[in-house]
């Protein structure tokens, strides 16, 4: 069986969607196209250039995400982010060695969205062949105030989550092949996050950039969506998390690999009747 899989979304809860792939592996669920958006983008783009999903689950629970956390408040006013972001497409691009989108193993689509037209941005081997795949990821996880805006052609681009969730499930690969859309859903209220005393701008934009990517991550899903869509919920680690446990991680891989192994099944047996 194939499907295209959509990786929505999540922040850094990103060993969520590595259980997911690992669940696809054992199911036997093959996919020739994948699509990456915000957070999930980045485990797209790893897996459609070919790294194996168990050396990335490895990679993820010894990874320290908040190398990537900016806190510059100079960096807001001049580029409208904490964060310049660019330790992270290092980063990224190291583990992609420098790929562009022509040179990936996989179809993949990093969608990123502009905010003057509120509409999707779409990156993949047929609109965009030598853009680095990492310069991509970045701007489909700019969310605002964290990482600055992009200015890309005509665009200026930012998370692309920000997106309704109809945005995403198109025929992705002019096949008509099946598409499945992986969605983090938090279940209820992140924990509390301190406040310093001798920085508290920084701290208060984070709190409220937290409850705005978990409000989104709580919107209703409508009837139409809920076959192509399954929802992983997570209880109490925020999309902006930068401060994981292992154990919180490996958590996070187990609840992605047993939503996807209990659920996608009963959902592609609707699909079917």
């Amino acid at each position: 069986m194939q499907i295209v899989p959509v990786l929505a979304g999540g922040g850094t809860r990103l060993p969520v969607h590595v259980g997911v792939l690992s669940a696809l592996a054992e199911m036997e669920i093959g996919y020739r196209h994948i699509v990456g958006v915000s957070g999930g983008s980045i485990i797209a783009a790893l897996v459609a250039s070919g790294m194996n999903v168990d050396v990335m689950h490895q990679l993820f629970l010894k990874m320290n995400f908040s190398i990537f956390r900016g806190q510059s408040l100079f960096n807001l006013l001049l580029h409208g982010g904490l964060s310049d972001g660019r330790r992270f497409e290092h980063w990224l691009n190291e583990q992609l060695e420098g790929a562009c989108f022509q040179d990936l193993k996989l179809n993949l689509s990093v969608v990123a969205t502009d905010v003057r037209s509120g509409c999707p941005v779409i990156f993949n081997r047929a609109t965009t062949p030598d853009l680095p795949v990492a310069r991509a990821v970045l701007y489909s996880m700019s969310i605002p105030f964290l990482f600055p805006f992009h200015h890309y052609k005509d665009h200026i681009l930012v998370d692309g989550s920000i997106l309704a969730e109809d945005g995403l499930l198109r025929d992705w690969s002019g096949d008509l092949t099946p598409v499945v859309c992986f969605r983090i859903r938090e279940r209820q209220a992140a924990f509390s996050h301190p406040v310093r005393r001798w920085l508290p701008l920084a701290d208060y934009l984070f709190m409220l950039l937290r409850t705005f990517m978990t409000t989104i991550s709580r919107e209703h899903l409508s009837d139409t969506l809920w076959l192509n869509t399954v929802l992983i919920e997570t209880d109490g680690i925020s999309p902006l998390e930068f401060n994981m446990t292992s154990v919180q991680k490996e958590n996070l891989y187990q609840l992605g690999y047993r939503t996807t192994c209990e659920i996608l099944p009963m959902k592609m047996a609707r699909r079917r009747q």
